[in-house]
């Protein structure tokens, strides 16, 4: 990978659709906008952007989904988010808990009656792209979830567990995959 450092530290980073934005140690959420980040006037822990829209999480685990030009609430508590799918929302709870939208319900539906689609299995991280879905488990075990679609959220299958320990992994809107390992070091 050609890297190219830019000025700021952020805790937190996701990109897509053209987007990158961040969080900050003080919970400040930032947008890359030409080479510089700039501060956005919200306080989260988690910040997501893809195809599925701009999500972030705040200190209370609360959901936000940016609509019209304003961060607006989401009844659901999650502590990290994902909009990297098909237009599919993916989130996990503070309990490890996993929850999907499909497509049809993120951009049809009222964000106050989304019904969302547990799970079975307990992640700590849980990221999608146009083909499958990537999680870490407590345990640091990679998950894999097959053939999610913006159709079926759910995908094809149980988790795959695949070797490896990692703290986190992130799939991205063309479905290159990118985690940290225990180390902190960066893999594709």
């Amino acid at each position: 990978l050609e890297c190219e450092v830019v000025p700021g530290n952020l805790k937190q980073i996701d990109a897509g659709v053209g987007i990158v934005g961040g969080v900050n140690d003080d919970n400040e959420v930032f947008l890359l906008l030409g080479n510089e980040f700039r501060r956005i006037n919200v306080t989260m822990k988690h910040f997501t952007v893809g195809p599925a829209g701009e999500l972030a999480v705040n200190l209370s685990n609360s959901v936000f989904k940016f609509q019209s030009g304003q961060f607006s609430s989401i009844p659901v508590t999650f502590k990290q988010v994902d909009a990297g799918g098909d237009q599919i929302i993916v989130g996990v709870t503070p309990l490890d808990d996993i929850f999907c939208l499909l497509k049809d319900a993120n951009n049809v539906g009222s964000a106050s009656n989304f019904p969302w689609v547990q799970l079975a299995g307990k992640l700590m991280y849980y990221s999608c792209g146009p083909y499958s879905c990537w999680g870490v488990n407590a345990a640091g075990n990679i998950v894999i979830r097959r053939g999610v679609t913006g159709a079926s959220c759910v995908g094809v299958g149980a988790f795959d567990i695949l070797s490896g320990s990692m703290s986190m992994v992130e799939v991205a809107t063309d479905g290159n995959v990118f985690a940290v390992d225990i180390q902190g070091a960066l893999l594709q």
